[in-house]
């Protein structure tokens, strides 16, 4: 079937993610509409500024995270907690690493 996708992450194959300095991603799936994975920062010095492709929905797993939306609120999020960000609109993240979330973009 190629509609099925499961992944076991290894601790140790995550690879570095172009588009967000200083983080590692595992994706699960990258399809036309539909890419998801994890991102993970290890450590996390100063803000990351991100806008999301497309409509991105997070749940964070471990650490915490303030996410300052460009004309928008800035969410305090933490594990269990889930977000969806608009496409196209400029966030900054406030990260405490240890920091690991799930993200799928729709």
């Amino acid at each position: 079937m190629d509609d099925v996708f499961v992944s076991s992450v290894d601790p140790e194959h995550w690879e570095p993610d172009p588009d967000v300095p200083g983080s590692e991603m595992h994706v699960l799936v990258r399809t036309e509409g539909l890419w998801a994975g994890l991102t993970r920062f290890r450590t996390a010095d100063e803000p990351s500024r991100w806008t999301p492709p497309q409509r991105e929905t997070i749940h964070v797993l471990e650490g915490e995270v303030t996410i300052e939306v460009a004309g928008g609120p800035a969410l305090r999020l933490g594990p269990g907690d889930l977000a969806s960000l608009p496409a196209g609109r400029e966030t900054t993240w406030h990260i405490t690493a240890p920091f690991k979330e799930f993200w799928v973009f729709t």
